[in-house]
């Protein structure tokens, strides 16, 4: 291929700046690169000590086969979603059939193989050249040196991963993506020193070991991206052991030998009085306060503001008030549906890998059929929540003749405006077409709050939508809808927005069921007891129960007094994450912000 060694050589060298020019493609997508200088460093840093230590590239290339394989997804994921590999797009591929692959790219999957054909040609010349190359041996003493500094180097680091904690720039990167408390943060510039005593480290040394940046680099920055996914899938692996045995018995009751469909509808930061159904001066339900059969609970709390902390808590019987705890020795009611005969489904348009998503994705493999379809993250390429429609209707169409399908949203986390399409921008001045908008800005408060209640009324379209699917089903069917906590949103003289705040804002949730005719000729007592109690006290805690009662679950331990389609339904004090575990109930709320304050001592909280 190449007539001298020069030009092998040359090809060499210009090909592996091309590869490490990849984040570049983020700049070229008009996203502002973090920390570039940074950036370039590490990449200096990386190729010296890859040579020093394979000490040519007729070895290292190998080394790099995963950083050529890996490119040709990173170029599709920037020039569609403006984004890089995450651990949640790793999850994804090692999860993901080459069957629901194909469905999922379309036409577009044979522009990805010729690009992955392209690619491994290349690497197959690349090898030839490198060794048509022996002058780029790094032969010199000095190479020793370079080694050596690099293993005294990694001593911090090594350290670091003991103790779990990591760079200020990666909490930096995380609060921007996630305008939010953090729930767990881990910070470099605090290293656990020797007499369990904190002392800082200088700005230079935190700049050397900012993995967020280096994991952007390029060629060996996917290695630390692979590294994080592997520790991901360890923690998960960890906490699916914590239940692995569990079982609960369960079975349907005898008189229900006729076919079911059981939807349920996960929400993402839904705020109760922003809904029209529950009173709002906007129509923010158009669609759904024409269903004659939908009852909405006008007094649902969340025990946590926090996704990761409020799914477990609506999905299996872990107690509020131990809802900081990692895991749970029990499954959800997918595994206990199973139990009881029924297929089982998760949809979701939220994220399977990361350090927000690992609980939730531990409970979506309970599943017979698990499916995560957001390759956006949280950004403005995120997919609609109408994406999940499709799937749910394959769903519907399966064989099996008694179904529980799950749909995880994205419902209207933040940036409200990238919730929805834009013949949904209905209240303006509204963010709709800004990328980046100053949240913390009250300049922009109205044009948040337009754009919630805009990103509200789209998903009152998307519910109706499922709902029209069930209803052209021929035999019985029920949706409940819940979400995983609320938003505060500049509200009054509040200061404060997004959740994370201990307001009754974001632990007042909608929660509401539909059901078919058939459902209500099969169950009249039930639909008796839910209306009966539709404006009971009640809190995600209840979920649970209410769903296997909702189709007559049985199992040695229930807990009908938690069912609200069971006349035993009983109050329980329903405890809030609020500076401490409080009582929502014995709790006043504090000025514009409605900060939950227990009127007495709050319970402590244990993690």
């Amino acid at each position: 291929m190449f007539t001298s060694p020069s030009h092998s050589r040359h090809f060499l060298l210009v090909s592996y700046l091309l590869l490490s020019a990849m984040p570049l493609l983020a700049w070229f997508n008009g996203k502002e690169l973090s920390h570039p200088g940074r950036l370039v460093v590490y990449e200096l840093l990386a190729w010296t000590v890859l040579w020093a230590c394979f000490k040519s590239p007729r070895w290292f290339h190998l080394a790099l086969f995963p950083a050529f394989l890996a490119a040709p997804i990173e170029i599709y994921l920037r020039l569609y979603y403006n984004q890089g590999i995450s651990t949640h797009h790793l999850g994804i591929i090692t999860e993901t059939s080459p069957k629901e692959a194909a469905e999922f790219l379309g036409n577009k999957i044979w522009l990805l193989l010729l690009v992955i054909v392209f690619i491994l040609g290349w690497w197959v010349a690349l090898w030839r050249a490198a060794k048509k190359s022996p002058e780029l041996s790094w032969n010199h003493w000095s190479r020793w040196i370079v080694t050596g500094i690099f293993m005294l180097a990694m001593g911090p680091w090594l350290l670091g991963q003991y103790f779990g904690i990591a760079s200020a720039s990666t909490i930096e990167s995380a609060t921007q993506s996630s305008p939010q408390r953090l729930t767990s943060a881990r910070n470099w510039s605090h290293l656990k020193a020797w007499a369990d005593e904190h002392e800082p480290l200088p700005s230079w040394a935190e700049a050397l070991y900012d993995e967020e940046t280096f994991s952007k680099s390029w060629p060996l920055g996917i290695f630390a991206r692979g590294y994080d996914y592997v520790v991901e899938r360890r923690y998960l692996n960890k906490l699916s052991e914590k239940n692995r045995e569990f079982r609960f018995k369960a079975k349907q009751a005898p008189g229900n030998d006729f076919q079911q469909t059981i939807v349920v509808v996960i929400g993402e930061s839904s705020r109760y009085d922003r809904w029209s159904i529950n009173g709002y001066e906007r129509e923010t339900n158009p669609y759904l306060s024409q269903e004659e059969n939908l009852v909405s609970f006008s007094d649902m709390v969340s025990a946590v503001a926090a996704t990761r902390l409020s799914v477990p808590i609506i999905t299996t019987r872990k107690p509020a008030a131990q809802s900081l705890k990692a895991g749970f020795a029990e499954k959800s009611f997918l595994s206990a549906y199973k139990e009881a005969g029924f297929k089982t489904f998760w949809i979701s348009n939220q994220m399977s890998f990361g350090q927000f998503d690992t609980p939730t994705s531990v409970i979506a493999k309970e599943a017979d059929v698990t499916q995560f379809l957001n390759l956006g993250g949280f950004t403005n390429t995120s997919s609609y929540d109408q994406v999940l429609l499709q799937p749910l209707q394959n769903a519907l169409e399966d064989a099996a003749p008694n179904k529980l399908i799950v749909l995880h949203t994205l419902g209207n986390h933040w940036n409200y405006s990238h919730r929805h399409p834009k013949e949904y921008d209905k209240w303006k001045p509204s963010l709709f077409g800004v990328s980046n908008p100053a949240y913390t800005n009250l300049k922009n408060k109205q044009l948040i709050s337009n754009s919630y209640d805009n990103s509200l009324l789209y998903m009152d379209w998307v519910l109706a939508r499922a709902i029209t699917q069930l209803k052209g089903l021929p035999h019985m069917s029920a949706l409940f809808y819940v979400s995983d906590h609320g938003q505060t949103l500049y509200d009054g003289s509040c200061n404060l927005a997004f959740h994370g705040h201990n307001t009754q804002f974001e632990f007042h949730v909608p929660a509401f069921v539909w059901y078919s005719d058939q459902y209500a000729a099969q169950h009249p007592q039930k639909i008796t007891q839910l209306k009966q109690h539709q404006h009971e006290k009640l809190s995600t805690e209840n979920v649970f129960h209410s769903l296997l009662d909702m189709v007559d679950i049985r199992y040695p331990d229930e807990k009908l007094d938690r069912s609200i389609f069971s006349d035993q339904l009983r109050f329980h004090t329903r405890y809030v994450d609020s500076y401490g575990w409080s009582d929502y109930d014995n709790a006043t709320f504090k000025g514009d912000c409605r900060e939950v304050i227990d009127l007495k001592e709050p319970l402590p909280q244990e993690k």
